[in-house]
């Protein structure tokens, strides 16, 4: 499999035809539909459904094209670290983030450095953390911020100390709201709207024994989508302070839950990683900036 057949590849998936992704790719239509053929052939599956005016990707065509962005984008990146390597320090940072306030720290760096390094660029991808620790493992982040305990196995980690606090998103009418806190019995039986994460890792960690207990109505990846459904009278979203909008015109109000319950954020990247200038410089401020916040504190 050839790196430029995956790049033909997906600009046929992102333009639905091969017509217009010949045109773009500036070759001829027979050619490129040789090697759509050539690849279906070698992987032994049939990538696209064709129509009289349009092809669509099929199962197998949409897990390769997620495979193959990621393959092409880091063959970019490698291409990217050795053309600019006696060049100054600029390109791209990948970085997968879980909602929560942690996430204010890596702004914190990146302003810090934004001065000294202008042409360093970051992306930040949400998701699955399953599915973002994929991508963290095949290389294409460079690092993953985590609502669970690293991997020490695995992964080295640096722990962001700025816990988010577990509580009770409802509308302000709602009885539940009188109430300064939300204790765990509580949350017995009421339609409850969770992360997708927090449905598979976090609900035994959270109420122990009593998690079978809990009524799960619905699950999601953004919270901002969870919380318009909370707006609609649909459910209580159970989720970290500050991760959904409750300003007043959204009608939502947060309580937390008691006893207290947090949860620590970690930055991990890959044992035996090899930066690229750009990141080890982000992890070397990174690093700075926590060692600075702690003799702060100290002092």
């Amino acid at each position: 499999m050839e790196l430029r057949v995956l790049r033909y590849f997906i600009q046929v998936a992102r333009d639905e035809s091969i017509t217009k992704a010949a045109k773009t790719l500036h070759i001829s239509q027979p050619s490129l539909s040789k090697q759509i053929k050539d690849l279906e052939e070698e992987l032994g599956v049939k990538l696209f459904t064709r129509s009289n005016y349009s092809i669509r990707l099929t199962e197998d065509g949409i897990r390769l094209r997620l495979r193959a962005e990621d393959i092409v984008s880091m063959a970019d990146q490698t291409i990217e670290e050795f053309v600019k390597k006696d060049q100054k320090i600029s390109g791209d940072i990948r970085i997968g983030a879980a909602e929560g306030e942690a996430v204010r720290l890596l702004g914190r760096c990146m302003h810090q450095l934004k001065e000294d390094y202008p042409e360093i660029h970051y992306h930040l991808y949400s998701g699955d953390t399953e599915m973002l620790k994929e991508k963290l493992d095949n290389g294409f982040l460079d690092f993953l911020l985590i609502a669970e305990d690293p991997d020490q196995i695995k992964y080295h980690s640096m722990h962001l100390p700025i816990p988010d606090e577990w509580g009770l998103i409802m509308l302000k009418d709602d009885e539940l709201s009188r109430k300064k806190s939300i204790k765990k019995e509580d949350l017995i039986d009421l339609p409850l709207i969770i992360s997708r994460q927090a449905f598979h890792q976090d609900l035994v960690h959270l109420f122990g024994e009593d998690a079978h207990r809990m009524y799960i109505i619905a699950t999601y990846d953004l919270a901002h989508n969870a919380s318009l459904l909370v707006q609609e009278g649909f459910g209580y979203l159970l989720a970290f302070h500050h991760i959904a909008d409750l300003s007043p015109d959204t009608n939502l109000i947060f309580r937390p839950i008691s006893p207290v319950l947090y949860t620590d954020m970690h930055l991990i990247y890959r044992k035996y990683q090899i930066f690229s200038p750009q990141a080890e410089v982000f992890l070397h401020a990174l690093q700075d900036l926590l060692v600075q916040d702690n003799t702060e504190e100290k002092g």
